[in-house]
């Protein structure tokens, strides 16, 4: 979601400062900004534009300095605009940016104005910042401390004063930050949300902990950790030594990053596998199998996109592993009244492992006294792989698009290696099963290329679907959560109104919507549930609506009045659903295309959701 990227250097670091933005663009954002000490002054450039104008903007006003900090913001308190963009000023003092929410920034901002400060901002940011100013005594290192001793909620702040040059003060709670530490003789060292913004500048990463607050001066810095008791303690983090990638990759021959992410799924499928010879609990980390062996169910945990890759590992795992598994939305589970079972497996999946909700849920779980944990995720160095007892790293490499594609599937690969595993430890899986599926894994790239041949054949459906404004998806059994995610594709990026149901339930209430205006894409591979997906087909063509189908080559659906079908190349049997949800993916990509939307940025949406 939200960037910071922030630095003290005895260079000009402005240009780090916006690179660092650009690098995080792919978060999704509606404002951005930068603010440095020049001249024994604060001076900020702020924009609802993209990044590349603000470099335009502080090029034109001659920013340059050793200090400063920069931020994207996505809109939480206050509409996208120049006022409320961060930085945030006090009292031409104190300069800060912010992601995360302040759950008491009301109570704080009626106790600020009282004091005389004015607000310029609907943020709960500037209230932060009004604090720090309101505690500064001389030291800004000790103002933060204390001032984050009144916040309520998740923050992730770089804040810096204009009476005390080269230096930045950073605290993190409930939202990412990380130090990084110079390399050159520049004695620069920066604050970040994510490593990304510092590829190419410096790869030794420190990863800041919870309640921790960082000074950050010329070659040198100092950590503190809040106790129990409040008071903050000095500590040691280690250094660590992180190849971070830059988001700006290539397009190559593509239009978007989304169609590129599309079509380098059997790449990520290959790497995500890579180094799989046979299946053990230890792929999951050391001490998987005494996990695995101490474990009666499985609950997952996640949100969006990965909620539905977790959907879809429901019904391998109680089908192959034979284990009882519950999947819930993550922003919901810690909320309610849950019975807890401390030999339960809690599974999170996140992209980006700092998804503010699932992290939130997973302690949540901890909480309640179920112990042991796992992570399928895309990053390494993640706060979800660290938090987690186990993990699984997918490989899907930068997923700059912000509706997810790559992610998704190898998250499914993951979460296909996992079910094997558990099966396997609790005897359900024979050495002769174990060959047969990781053959059919080990062919997934192939099966996927194939796939991704059908684009033609999508585009020209696509064509038909840019003048909708509603859609429905169907699926069965194992393809249901496919149907989901397909949907949730197409109102991401197409912003045409789309649901999905399973097809069974058509007739107890969504029928009702179905005409020649409501064109509807139903999953349909040959498997147990053929028969009654049919069934569910007429359903919908006597009441005069449009059939979209991907159906299996041996399903004997054929184009008809009224009906269209693209064939899958191959039945895939329990995989099935790594191979139909590319064409959702394609059908939602081309139907944005043809309606002119933001693909790679849709409108309110980060890729990052680091925030409640």
């Amino acid at each position: 979601m939200c960037g910071i990227v922030g630095a003290v250097s005895s260079q000009n670091i402005v240009p780090i400062l916006v690179q660092g933005l650009q690098r995080l663009e792919y978060r999704g954002y509606d404002s951005c900004g930068v603010a440095v000490h020049q001249n024994g002054e604060l001076r900020r450039t702020r924009s609802t534009a993209r990044v590349a104008e603000l470099q335009g903007q502080v090029d034109a006003d001659g920013v340059a300095s050793g200090t400063g900090i920069a931020h994207t913001r996505w809109a939480t308190h206050g509409a996208p605009a120049v006022h409320n963009a961060h930085p945030h000023f006090s009292s031409g003092r104190i300069a800060l940016v912010h992601n995360g929410i302040i759950e008491n920034h009301d109570e704080l901002r009626d106790e600020l104005k009282a004091k005389g400060y004015v607000f310029e901002s609907q943020t709960d940011t500037e209230v932060i910042a009004h604090l720090v100013h309101h505690l500064y005594d001389g030291d800004l290192f000790d103002a933060v401390q204390r001032a984050t001793a009144r916040l309520r909620g998740a923050y992730a702040i770089a804040v810096f004063c204009r009476d005390e040059p080269n230096r930045v003060v950073g605290a993190r709670e409930g939202s990412p930050l990380i130090l990084g530490v110079a390399t050159d003789d520049s004695g620069a060292n920066y604050l970040a949300s994510d490593a990304m913004a510092l590829a190419g500048v410096t790869d030794r990463i420190v990863y800041l902990e919870e309640g921790d607050v960082v000074d950050v001066q010329l070659g040198k810095f100092w950590v503190v950790a809040r106790q129990p008791d409040g008071q903050f303690k000095p500590v040691q983090r280690e250094v660590k030594t992180v190849r971070a990638h830059s988001g700006a990759a290539e397009l190559g021959p593509y239009r978007h990053y989304m169609q590129k992410e599309i079509f380098e799924q059997p790449r990520a499928i290959a790497d995500t596998l890579e180094g799989v010879e046979g299946i053990t609990p230890e792929l999951f980390g050391d001490g998987a199998y005494r996990v695995f062996k101490d474990i009666d169910r499985v609950l997952i945990l996640a949100c969006g996109t990965s909620y539905y890759s977790g959907s879809t590992a429901k019904y391998w795992l109680e089908s192959i592993a034979k284990i009882p598994t519950s999947v819930e939305i993550a922003s919901e589970y810690r909320y309610r009244d849950s019975v807890p079972d401390p030999r339960t497996l809690v599974v999170t999946i996140s992209q980006s492992g700092e998804t503010a909700d699932t992290l939130a849920a997973l302690k949540h779980a901890r909480s309640l006294g179920m112990p042991h944990s796992l992570t399928i995720c895309n990053v390494s160095t993640s706060a979800m792989v660290r938090e987690c007892e186990l993990a699984y790293i997918t490989r899907a490499g930068v997923e700059v698009g912000v509706a997810s594609t790559k992610a998704f599937t190898t998250q499914l690969a993951g979460l296909f290696l996992l079910t094997l595993a558990l099966a396997q430890v609790r005897g359900h899986l024979t050495d002769e099963q174990e060959a047969q599926h990781l053959k059919a894994m080990r062919h997934l790239p192939v099966a996927l290329q194939a796939v991704l041949a059908l684009e033609p054949q999508v585009v020209a459906w696509a064509e038909a679907f840019a003048r909708k404004e509603n859609a429905l998806f169907l699926g069965r059994g194992l393809h249901y959560p496919i149907a989901l995610e397909g949907a949730l594709k197409l109102k991401e990026i197409s912003y045409i109104h789309a649901e999905a149901y399973p097809a069974g339930e058509l007739k107890h209430g969504p029928l009702a919507l179905v005409t020649a205006e409501m064109p509807v894409v139903t999953v349909a591979p040959n498997d147990a549930l053929l028969e009654k997906l049919k069934s569910n087909l007429q359903e919908v063509r006597a009441r005069g609506g449009e059939l979209f189908v991907f159906a299996d080559a041996d399903t004997r659906i054929e184009n008809g009045e009224g009906l269209h079908v693209i064939r899958m190349p191959e039945h895939y049997g329990a995989l099935s659903p790594l191979l139909h949800v590319v064409p959702l993916q394609l059908l939602a990509y081309h139907t944005a295309c043809a309606r002119g939307t933001d693909v790679d940025k849709p409108r309110n949406l980060a890729k990052s959701v680091t925030v409640e």
